[in-house]
């Protein structure tokens, strides 16, 4: 009999959670800070089991230290879209190594990538574009894993707001360690811990993705500017 290859085997072991034991797990994490919440994800799931993502945008540093100090191994993939601001690849590399992150890329295949800019798609199409640059590259690894971890907050937008810690979202289970931290909360944790910010933010912009569809302002209002589109995909 063919052996299994690693990407079989691991698909093969991929849990799928019950709306019971999702609850089950709100119920628990609801009364943790964050720092206990990332702790005990590793009590309930195996480092394996984890897909931790990161855009490396305005505050990425307070999860990314977050998780550096309690699972130094866990593998952190940036989705490189090819359109980052020089700045965020700085602040990727200065958060690599200042917390010393295990950061695999993730992109698109080449012919797909060049389509995107050969016909200027995030002007006529930018669903098609973050879904091309983000979404499809992030779909060929997520069947591997049970639990993906973001750091989405709640007061970011409408539809951040209608989550909970705990969700299941396209076959996989999320996990918003930071999503009932306020904007306040947040800004404190941040100086208490002197974290370094994105240098972007000091020109005014304060939700960071794709330098052709970003542009300064308040929370993620700079996003997609003039466009209804609020979210990449990646979320939804």
């Amino acid at each position: 009999m063919k052996q299994k290859t690693d990407m079989q085997e691991s698909v093969a072991s991929k849990k799928i959670y019950t709306s019971a034991e999702i609850k089950a797990l709100n119920d628990k994490y609801h009364g943790l800070s964050v720092e206990e919440r990332v702790k005990e994800l590793y009590v309930d799931f195996d480092e394996k089991e984890v897909m931790l993502t990161s855009s490396f945008a305005a505050t990425s540093a307070l999860l990314l230290s977050i998780f550096s100090s309690y699972k130094p191994t866990q593998k952190i993939y940036f989705i490189d879209t090819g359109y980052h601001f020089e700045e965020t690849l700085a602040y990727k590399e200065q958060l690599t190594k200042l917390y010393g992150l295990q950061v695999e890329s993730v992109s698109a295949g080449k012919e797909d990538h060049e389509y995107t800019s050969k016909n200027q798609t995030w002007k006529s199409n930018p669903e098609l574009c973050c879904a091309i640059n983000k979404v499809r590259p992030l779909e060929a690894i997520k069947r591997r894993f049970s639990v993906w971890v973001s750091g989405l907050m709640s007061w970011q937008s409408d539809h951040r707001a209608s989550l909970d810690i705990f969700e299941e979202r396209g076959g996989i289970l999320k996990f918003y360690p930071l999503l009932d931290v306020s904007q306040e909360e947040r800004e404190k944790y941040i100086q208490e811990h002197n974290y370094p910010f994105h240098p972007l933010i000091a020109k005014g912009y304060h939700s960071i993705g794709c330098k052709h569809c970003t542009v300064p302002g308040e929370d993620r209002s700079g996003r997609w500017n003039n466009s209804p589109k609020t979210e990449c995909g990646l979320h939804l």
